[in-house]
């Protein structure tokens, strides 16, 4: 077992904390939440999630909020920024954080690293204890960035959430092998909240593996991209509850084109009973997510303690 394969398994004790954290109260009319690759990802859930718990909410990539936020936003009168950074050293998160508070607009950062950049320039640090030997693949510290994302958009998550994780995380593990066998061609299939997992999963799955993958809404995904769909593909589709029965049609359009479906919360070659419900379940699901980039990157012996062309931290000279 390498040491991102260790963290993915041992990241539990940190959710405790990030469970039990207080956390600010956001109040302002619209929450613009800003991040990176990974962050940026878990930004789309989160800003999901404060949109269905009746706050108005946006995710943005934190360059584009530095260089063009009015492509973004009209009224900018009442805003505040919550920022994702890990290490808290991420250039354009970081840059995003700066400009927004040189326009008095209130900025809050979730960080995993004490002392960081992102902690000098955001008014509001919260800190996040992560597993310390978390490499340069985000697992452990995603979660936990999750987990005070949601809880800050009105989630209550309480410890049946830590038992859903690690129960779905055991279910892939134990059957992924034989789903993926074989198999070169991913496809990720979120609906609402669960796109910005369906996407961050993607990013996990090239990041470890080296591998081609996407991410689609899954009503879309038959606009067009079904058409790569063969005997090669791995569908891995995360069900939303109040759509499954026309999510299932999608996955079996898809099955019958040639691919195993992997099937979170609903029906497939390899599927992976929801444990909890409602948005609960984007936090259950996201361990189960970042193992399936570690048995690809097994299957095709690939380290993922050093992914190609990947740092740590990402800062622009």
């Amino acid at each position: 077992m390498n040491v991102t394969e260790r963290v993915i398994f041992e990241q539990f004790p940190f959710w405790e904390g990030a469970l039990s954290i207080k956390l600010p109260v956001l109040s302002a009319k619209t929450i613009i939440i800003v991040g990176c690759g990974t962050s940026f990802y878990l930004a789309q859930t989160i800003a999901a999630a404060f949109n269905l718990n009746g706050q108005a909410a946006l995710a943005v990539p934190g360059a584009e909020w530095a260089r063009r936020r009015g492509a973004y936003v009209a009224d900018q009168s009442d805003l505040c920024i919550l920022a994702l950074s890990r290490s808290g050293e991420s250039s354009e998160t970081v840059q995003a954080v700066d400009v927004s508070r040189a326009a008095g607009i209130p900025t809050i950062a979730l960080t995993c690293a004490e002392g960081s950049s992102i902690t000098k320039a955001a008014e509001t640090v919260v800190y996040l204890e992560t597993h310390a030997e978390e490499g340069i693949v985000m697992t452990s510290s995603a979660s936990l960035m999750l987990i005070a994302g949601l809880r800050m958009a009105g989630v209550a998550l309480d410890a049946s959430v830590i038992a859903a994780a690690k129960a779905g995380l055991a279910a892939m593990d134990a059957g992924i092998r034989a789903a993926i066998k074989g198999r070169s061609h991913f496809v990720y299939l979120g609906a609402g909240a669960f796109y910005g997992m369906a996407t961050e999963g993607s990013l996990k799955l090239q990041e470890m593996s080296i591998s081609y993958s996407q991410a689609f809404h899954p009503m879309e995904y038959r606009h067009g991209p079904i058409s790569l769909v063969d005997d090669n593909t791995v569908a891995v589709m995360l069900y939303s509850a109040e759509t499954l029965d026309e999510e299932a049609k999608v996955a079996n359009d898809v099955k019958a084109k040639g691919a195993a479906i992997i099937g979170l919360g609903g029906p497939g070659d390899l599927s992976i009973p929801a444990q909890v419900q409602g948005l609960a379940q984007a936090l259950a699901i996201l361990p189960a997510l970042q193992i399936i980039g570690e048995r690809v990157a097994e299957e095709k012996h690939i380290d993922t303690t050093a992914p190609r062309h990947l740092n740590k931290v990402v800062v622009l000279a």
